[in-house]
């Protein structure tokens, strides 16, 4: 099975932490966020793994050389030369993600309980072409679902700004879900990319699609999950798994 991490951010939620490291080489609960990745994408059995890169990326294909990649086969996608975002860095990955299986994406900077092969086989049941992993946790931006857990919309509830491509759209009557970063994607829906370039945002690119591509919310009830990508939740996390290691235990 494969999948993709994004690792190539700047991480400037960090900042000064990451002026002379990159964001996925941080340590939480004394292993590097990039490390905590890997191990959960090979535990529930991903084999073949790309990861795109930018910022310092040399300390990333040094440190994967003396891990010896952790025993996986993995790949880099090189965004040296321009940082693509989350679409754009996915469409750059599209000659090793194409195939006739599923890939699932992660980010670095998200820990998590969820059980990976779970969601990628409830991707692959349902025959959706994207699975969003997400939950009911307070943020500010929320993907908007209808009941049949098909995706139609986002909402900003400090800005108001509502976006969807549905006519008439009312966001009060849809399902509000909060975004994790990890998700399973069809390759089907590479080819819905052709005409989108450079840098974007797989978020934008979902809500341009999901009125004729299936889309779906995978709302796990129980998911426990903490974004490390900021220093005050960086901080938290690495006195979480200080006392207890396992990941299943961050709140």
């Amino acid at each position: 099975m494969k999948a993709m991490i994004f690792a190539a951010g700047l991480g400037t939620r960090l900042k000064p932490l990451t002026d002379h490291t990159p964001k996925a080489l941080l340590t939480v609960g004394g292993k590097t966020m990039l490390e905590r990745v890997i191990l959960k994408l090979k535990e529930a059995g991903f084999d073949e793994v790309i990861i795109n890169i930018h910022h310092l990326a040399q300390q990333i294909i040094d440190y994967l050389q003396a891990n010896d990649n952790f025993g996986l086969r993995i790949h880099l996608s090189d965004e040296r030369d321009y940082l693509l975002d989350t679409g754009g860095g996915i469409k750059k990955a599209t000659p090793f993600l194409m195939g006739k299986e599923p890939f699932l994406v992660h980010n670095v900077d998200i820990l998590s309980n969820v059980d990976l092969r779970q969601l990628y086989e409830r991707h692959v049941e349902s025959k959706a072409i994207a699975t969003l992993l997400v939950s009911q946790r307070k943020t500010a931006r929320y993907l908007l679902f209808n009941k049949e857990n098909r995706l139609c919309g986002w909402r900003n509830h400090e800005t108001g700004e509502v976006k969807s491509f549905y006519p008439y759209f009312d966001p009060k009557q849809y399902l509000e879900y909060a975004f994790s970063g990890i998700h399973v994607i069809s390759p089907k829906l590479l080819e819905l990319m052709e005409e989108w370039t450079g840098r974007f945002s797989i978020i934008n690119f979902y809500l341009s699609v999901c009125a004729k591509a299936d889309i779906r919310a995978f709302p796990q009830e129980d998911l426990k999950l903490i974004d490390i990508g900021k220093a005050e939740t960086l901080a938290l996390a690495d006195k979480l798994l200080s006392a207890n290691p396992s990941p299943d235990q961050v709140e």
